[in-house]
C-alpha cells in the first residue's frame, strides 16, 4: 500500500510524468512481457520502473543467473525501489535511459536481450527522444526486444523509424488503457 501512495502522490505532483493515478494493472504487465523467453534472457533493462510493479514481476520470472537493470529518475521512487528490493540480480540506478549503453559496459555485461520502457516518450523532446530511442536499439543484441507501453501514439512514428515494423497491442483492463509495442532489433 505504500508503494501504491507514493505513485499517487507523484501522479498529483506532475500528472504527464506517470500518466495514470495508479501503477499498471497485471492485464498490462501479462501482456506487455508475454513474449519475453524467459529461459533464454539474461540481461534484462527496465527505463522508468515508478515504484517497481513491473519489476517485482520480471524478477519473479527471470532466471536465477540473469540480471535486471533498472533507470529511475524520480528520487521518491528510487527509495522505495531500494526499499523494495533485496535481489542480489537486481540493479537500481538513478541514471537517465540514455545512458544504457555506458551502464551495460560499466557493468561489463553482454548486450541486453530486452528493454523495457514506459517512461513518458510523448513529453520529451524530439532530441531527447530520439536519443534514448537509438542508444536502446544500440544496447540490444540483434533479435532482441524494446518492449514499450503508451497512453499515447506518439512515439510509435519514432519506433517505427528505427526498428521498421512493429507490432501493436492494446490493453483495455488497465488505467489509462495502453497501447504495447513490441519492437525487433
Amino acid at each position: 500500500m505504500f508503494e501504491e501512495a507514493v505513485f499517487a502522490r507523484n501522479f498529483f505532483k506532475n500528472p504527464r510524468m506517470l500518466g495514470s493515478v495508479i501503477p499498471s494493472s497485471r492485464f498490462l504487465i501479462d501482456q506487455l512481457l508475454r513474449d519475453i523467453r524467459w529461459d533464454e534472457a539474461r540481461v534484462i533493462v527496465e527505463f522508468g520502473p515508478g515504484v517497481g510493479t513491473i519489476s517485482a514481476e520480471i524478477l519473479r520470472r527471470m532466471r536465477k543467473d540473469a540480471t535486471l537493470i533498472i533507470f529511475e529518475i524520480n528520487d521518491e521512487f528510487i527509495e522505495v525501489l531500494k526499499r523494495r528490493f533485496d535481489d542480489p540480480r537486481l540493479r537500481i540506478l538513478h541514471r537517465s535511459a540514455g545512458e544504457v549503453n555506458n551502464v551495460l559496459e560499466q557493468f561489463g555485461l553482454p548486450a541486453a536481450d530486452y528493454v523495457i520502457a514506459g517512461i513518458p516518450f510523448s513529453i520529451m523532446s524530439e532530441g531527447d527522444r530520439q536519443a534514448v530511442l537509438q542508444n536502446t536499439y544500440d544496447a540490444l543484441r540483434k533479435g532482441g526486444s524494446l518492449l514499450v507501453y503508451q497512453f499515447s501514439t506518439k512515439v510509435r512514428s519514432d519506433l517505427e523509424s528505427i526498428f521498421g515494423p512493429i507490432h501493436q497491442l492494446f490493453e483495455l483492463r488497465n488505467i489509462l488503457p495502453a497501447r504495447v509495442y513490441h519492437c525487433v532489433k
